[in-house]
């Protein structure tokens, strides 16, 4: 099915106010606005859509990073314990579990900024992240760990793969490793135990990436049947406002045919996907997204959903169903008759990452069906959200309840970030993997009964 054609105007967007409340940040709490709804309350299958809050000072409130001191971690849940599988990393964002139990790390961040980010907007953006802990450059490469004697720890660290571009998801189909660059899919032959790939690769296909390359990171996952790839690739931009001409393929879950490179548009509507992984009880495809910003701490609510094929879901004409964005000139009512409400809420500007089901008998309980989330954390709420790890339960393939949290206390008493978790994964023994890319760590979540 072809993507709708979308053709809106610039939003006016007061980006001096922005830049101002940006800069203040670094002297005062926060700017702008602050939530009215109760906690959980713009959460689960029914969540509360809030009225937009559009005033001229937008809400900034960034939580400084800080890193963990020695000795410290998350707190897990009752009943759960949480360990260090490697630290030391650089910046650490993405995982993915070989079938010998080898554990991949993208070590990466943003491009470097000619790649984008320009302006007066760009360069805000860039004292934001660099407050949370996410300006530094890029270590552009994958690490693999490797756990020797099955205490949950690596006792072996090796660079598998280096000379990357902002790295992110990871997929491996038979012999054949795949790469998701921001620019490009990249395809190098892996042996069974290999601890170092120097293949320089084979693009397999190339991805949007134009300047100023907003949302920067590109997920994949595999079909299961191997012959097809579904990569994640953000819009340009918040909801359109360097033109639409920049958004092509972009706000999307893309599909790669592995056999001839070609692509095409699996779902639209996405403003900025990322975890992404099939149900186990029916096959189908689910993923995470971050919403729009800077309609107020109550409003977008990020979701979880399931993933239609040549589904439409809002962006950037509507959000969360057929709430119409008003500051989207002009106006698609076709559209907005076609979007489709996602499953799931998880609240307003939690910023959610990492997405994997509980594929494993370790983990039961509470988490015996469903998925594990982890949320990067707010920068456009007050007060801050996400921030944690929470746990989404399904019944009969469907989310059902509000989330429960899993890892919590990255924020210290004071608001600042000691970690931000990003990626997770299941390991081969059915314990949860965290990638921490704040506090450069990969934590690995397991019953207490097992300490």
């Amino acid at each position: 099915m072809m993507r709708p054609s979308v053709e809106f105007e610039r939003p006016s967007i007061s980006r001096t106010l922005f830049a101002a409340c940006a800069i203040g940040v670094l002297a005062l709490p926060a700017c702008g606005d602050r939530a009215r709804l109760a906690h959980d309350a713009d959460a689960g299958t029914q969540p509360i859509i809030a009225a937009p809050n559009t005033g001229l000072v937008p809400t900034v409130n960034v939580a400084p990073a800080s890193r963990w001191k020695a000795g410290s971690s998350p707190q897990p849940a009752n009943g759960l314990t949480v360990q260090a599988m490697a630290a030391g990393l650089d910046h650490p964002r993405w995982l993915h579990v070989l079938p010998n139990g080898d554990v991949l790390v993208a070590e990466t961040n943003a491009p470097a900024p000619r790649d984008g980010g320009g302006g007066l907007r760009g360069w805000v953006m860039r004292l934001l992240m660099k407050r949370a802990g996410s300006a530094g450059v890029s270590a552009d490469r994958i690490t693999l760990l490797r756990d020797v004697d099955g205490d949950g720890i690596a006792e072996l660290k090796s660079v598998l793969l280096t000379n990357l571009h902002s790295p992110f998801g990871m997929a491996l189909v038979g012999n054949n490793l795949y790469v998701a660059n921001t620019d490009r899919i990249v395809r190098f032959p892996y042996v069974h135990d290999a601890t170092r790939i120097n293949d320089g690769g084979t693009v397999v296909a190339v991805l949007p990436a134009t300047p100023p390359n907003y949302h920067w990171t590109r997920n994949l996952i595999a079909h299961p049947d191997g012959s097809r790839l579904y990569v994640t690739v953000g819009s340009n931009s918040n909801i359109g406002e360097h033109g639409m001409e920049h958004e092509v393929d972009r706000a999307a879950i893309l599909e790669v045919d592995l056999a001839t490179g070609t692509r095409r548009v699996f779902a639209s509507g996405l403003r900025n996907p990322n975890g992404l992984a099939w149900n186990p009880r029916n096959g189908t495809l689910w993923t995470v997204v971050n919403e729009r910003d800077e309609l107020g701490s109550d409003l977008v609510p990020d979701y979880l959903t399931s993933v239609r094929d040549g589904g439409f879901y809002g962006w950037p004409c509507c959000y969360f169903g057929t709430h119409v964005d008003a500051r989207v000139q002009p106006q698609r009512p076709d559209l907005v008759a076609r979007a489709l409400r996602p499953d799931y809420a998880l609240g307003a500007h939690v910023a959610p990452l990492g997405l994997a089901f509980n594929t494993g008998a370790l983990l039961s309980g509470p988490f015996r069906e469903g998925v594990f989330i982890a949320e990067h954390g707010s920068w456009n709420r007050r007060p801050l959200s996400g921030y944690k790890v929470v746990f989404v339960a399904f019944r009969a393939g469907r989310p059902v309840g509000l989330p429960q949290d899993v890892l919590t206390e990255f924020l210290d008493g004071d608001g600042r970030a000691r970690g931000r978790p990003a990626g997770v994964a299941i390991d081969r023994t059915g314990a949860l993997l965290v990638a921490d890319d704040v506090g450069n760590v990969v934590w690995r979540v397991t019953p207490a009964a097992m300490r």
